[in-house]
């Protein structure tokens, strides 16, 4: 059965149709407190490593390699059992704090679930 994944920034108002909606940064956001963010799960282990977000810093140039370093680290987390378990339950929306709302891990995140469902 095929469910329904979204991305949203963690800033935006929540909504109804959000189904579960899941913080996927490793660090929390910037002022955001707990209770404003209305977010049911955080996994920060499925974000990418340190080592790849500092790397990308948020550079759209370098976009298309950080796509496919952030598929390879997510081929081989373990936390994708749970969220691709989640996915088939229901609507998920993947939350993430970044500005830039076409070059962020959730994108990619939402990319990899939808490829191998």
């Amino acid at each position: 059965m095929a469910s329904e994944i979204s991305i949203k920034r963690v800033y935006e108002p929540a909504s109804p149709s959000d189904g579960t909606r899941i913080l996927v940064d490793r660090l929390w956001p910037r002022g955001l407190s707990k209770e404003k963010a209305h977010y049911d799960l955080w996994l920060k282990d499925v974000a990418p490593s340190t080592e790849l977000r500092e790397w990308f810093g948020h550079q759209p140039e370098r976009w298309p390699e950080f796509q496919k370093r952030y598929s390879a680290e997510l081929s081989r987390n373990p936390v994708m059992a749970e969220l691709r378990d989640l996915a088939t339950k229901g609507h998920v929306t993947l939350l993430y704090g970044a500005h830039d709302e076409e070059h962020n891990q959730a994108v990619v995140l939402a990319d990899v679930l939808k490829s191998r469902h």
